[in-house]
């Protein structure tokens, strides 16, 4: 008898268990013993705020990371056709803009079943709160760190958020938010929306969405903060 292969959810940051994770998630999680992670340090952190009744150290983790290779994702697809197997997201939920896509696409091939289970997603979350088309969005993951490309980027994502009506949101690295920003309100029209979720479900979460010549008369404060971009024109 086959496995299963649930995709775990985890917290956005140093958030409470109770107010972001459903009681059911949490138990599902906790009767599990081997895992999927991309961290294996941080796993073993949030493992433990969840009250995982297993020691930590009888439980079996898989890395999946950028260093992981296809032989190893083959190997531990291989977990999955005998037992329970977690894939456990360093933040938000796994498969978006996260690693893991590529193992539930072994699952499927081998009849796995794939049960995702609830939990933040900032993506998600910004986009509900932000008052732009949520019949129609796209998320772009990362823009190109190259500043000529990244501005090039940036006004192809307006032209389409304007042609075909489409939200557009996208991601960086924290460290660089500022000159992301900087590239935004310097490039894109006045009149186009621009909503930036920062921190979402913590304590200091913003959410705001406010036209490009609004922003920038208000430039707020993002560096070094989790952040989620998106634009309609």
């Amino acid at each position: 008898m086959k496995g299963k292969l649930f995709l775990i959810p985890c917290l956005l940051g140093d958030g409470e268990v109770n107010q972001v994770i459903p009681t059911y998630v949490r138990e599902v999680t906790v009767s599990l013993t081997h895992f999927i992670v991309e961290n294996e340090r941080s796993a073993r952190r949030y493992l433990r705020k969840l009250d995982i009744a297993t020691p930590i150290e009888q439980l079996t983790f898989y890395v999946l990371d950028e260093h992981t290779g296809p032989a190893e994702v083959e190997q531990y697809i291989k977990v999955a056709l005998t037992t329970q197997l977690g894939i456990l997201s360093e933040a938000g939920v796994p498969g978006i803009a996260d690693p893991g896509s590529d193992l539930v696409a072994l699952a499927h091939k081998h009849g796995i079943e794939v049960i995702p289970l609830v939990g933040p997603s900032s993506i998600l979350l910004t986009q509900m709160a932000s008052g732009l088309n949520g019949q129609n969005f796209a998320f772009n993951g990362y823009l190109p760190v190259d500043r000529t490309q990244r501005i090039r980027k940036i006004k192809f994502l307006e032209k389409r958020s304007i042609t075909e009506g489409q939200t557009q949101l996208f991601i960086e690295t924290p460290y660089r938010n500022r000159a992301l920003m900087d590239d935004l309100v310097q490039n894109l029209d006045s009149t186009t929306r621009l909503c930036i979720g920062v921190d979402v479900t913590l304590e200091t979460q913003q959410i705001l969405t406010l036209t490009v010549g609004e922003w920038r008369k208000k430039m707020p404060d993002i560096h070094k903060r989790p952040a989620v971009f998106s634009i309609q024109g």
